[in-house]
């Protein structure tokens, strides 16, 4: 055996049970791996597998091999070439971009990050909006016991009724709960943890709250929101992000604000450089932490938690709930009450469909559909970093007026492409996944999924840019 080479141990569980069991009914495995030449590489972790298909030692083996890789490979910097059963890694290791041969076949199904998603679930056509079913709020706005200051921010920002989520939402909060709460993308989360907790710190100013959250532009969104809220309160905030000069932000928290809004890899790297302290934080909201596990932030976020007192108050909003996510809330909430407002896996106002490329160039359909009438505002997903920038430039070079968002993109390039945006000075913006839980732009006519998303939870944010806040919207899906 060659130095360095992977030992792994393997034990397969079924109903809680260690013995001997029939691969086709396991439900989990455990894995101990570690190198021959570096014990202290040892790394230990379990995951439930779905074994529909797993009815050979053969297949078994294939899986699990693919599943370590997955779960223990590299963070960042690409894939570890292993592919799950019936997938084959493309050439290049991403998404082609430029017209080239879409990266896996339809035939009702397919697999991508080991989640199968069947195509049909991308198909489904709208409610017309004005047929939907008005919600009648508990409450307004001026019925929450909130300092006065804040009512009239909030009704200067036009807000009336509270969402469903808010409506629900904000009370407990108010009483000092934890609270697990989970609604459709678009339908008023940030908002539903802000105003309590603003009228939280106006009761109490020595009170300090974390948000956690996995991307820059969800930061971002938030803080801008927090603003609206906070208007002459003389509270303090601040975002810490990477892709930003860190030296601001550390001047900024030298100041003791009282909220701290950022993603865990920045927040890690300020604490490590004990600017700061978590000790006399009281309050914890973590928003999309879903995607925050997905995107390999599982172990700061246990660490930047584990810096708080045990007695705590913590919050979670996202869009969707995950089984690691249930692992988390039973590691580091108490009691928390449980709030779901879903009224489905997507909103009701998104008119979805597939467009099958059949072979043809993937540039060349994107432009056909982007110079048809109605195609305003259109939010393009991509799967890769390059192959959304390429994109990008191949359609400016055809007179279309693109920007992209991406990680490799610095914070003030991003600022600027979501800006332009915004303004209805670009038509189309590119963006991986990683901004699809921070972009928060009203009249989106159309979401494109250009490439596919890796899993259906990614698919369900991604189309959540469009049909907001009432209004209908378009997502259109590329298959070959």
């Amino acid at each position: 055996m060659a130095a360095g080479a992977l030992y792994i141990k393997i034990a397969l569980t079924a109903g809680g049970r260690g013995d001997t069991i029939d691969i086709p009914t396991f439900s989990s495995f455990c894995l101990e791996a570690f190198t021959q030449d570096h014990p202290a590489s040892r790394k230990k972790g379990c995951m439930s597998l779905k074994a529909d298909g797993l009815n050979s030692n053969a297949a078994l083996a294939a899986h699990i091999q693919y599943m370590y890789h997955r779960s223990f490979g590299p963070r960042s910097g690409g894939s570890s070439g292993y592919a799950p059963r019936g997938g084959r890694r493309p050439a290049g290791g991403g998404s082609r971009s430029g017209g080239g041969r879409p990266q896996s076949r339809s035939g009702g199904g397919r697999n991508f990050g080991g989640q199968r998603i069947d195509t049909a679930r991308f198909i489904n056509k709208a409610v017309v909006v004005e047929e939907q079913a008005v919600f009648n709020p508990i409450h307004a706005f001026n019925d929450f016991q909130i300092e006065e200051s804040l009512k009239k921010n909030i009704t200067a920002k036009g807000y009336v009724h509270p969402t469903p989520i808010q409506d629900s939402a904000i009370p407990h909060v108010l009483r000092g709960e934890d609270v697990v709460g989970i609604a459709n993308t678009g339908t008023g989360k940030t908002a539903a943890f802000l105003i309590p907790l603003i009228n939280k710190v106006l009761k109490d100013r020595n009170q300090r709250i974390l948000i956690m959250v996995p991307t820059r532009e969800l930061a971002q969104q938030i803080e801008e929101e927090f603003w609206g809220f906070a208007n002459y309160m003389r509270i303090g905030a601040v975002t810490c992000v990477g892709g930003a000069n860190i030296n601001p932000q550390i001047n900024m928290l030298r100041r003791k604000p009282n909220f701290v809004i950022g993603t865990p890899g920045r927040l890690k790297d300020i604490m490590e450089r004990r600017v700061l302290d978590l000790s006399g934080f009281q309050t914890v909201v973590l928003d999309e932490a879903d995607r925050m596990l997905d995107m390999g932030f599982i172990d700061d976020m246990k660490f930047i938690l584990g810096q708080m007192a045990r007695e705590r108050h913590t919050l979670f909003f996202s869009a969707t709930l995950s089984r690691d996510i249930e692992m988390l809330i039973g590691s580091f909430l108490n009691n928390p009450i449980r709030i779901s407002v879903k009224t489905g896996d997507t909103s009701k106002n998104v008119d979805q469909d597939v467009v099958r490329v059949s072979g043809k160039n993937k540039v060349d359909v994107l432009h056909d559909l982007l110079t048809q009438p109605g195609f305003s505002k259109v939010l393009v997903f991509g799967r890769t970093k390059h192959g959304v920038e390429k994109l990008s430039q191949l359609l400016n070079d055809r007179g279309v007026k693109a920007e992209s968002i991406h990680g490799n993109k610095t914070q003030s390039k991003r600022e600027r492409a979501l800006s332009g945006f915004k303004g209805n000075r670009v038509q189309v913006l590119v963006a991986t996944d990683v901004a699809a839980r921070g972009i928060d732009v009203d009249n989106v006519s159309h979401v494109i999924n250009y490439d596919i998303p890796t899993t259906y939870e990614d698919y369900v944010h991604r189309i959540g840019r469009t049909g907001r806040a009432g209004k209908g919207g378009k997502a259109l899906t590329f298959i070959d």
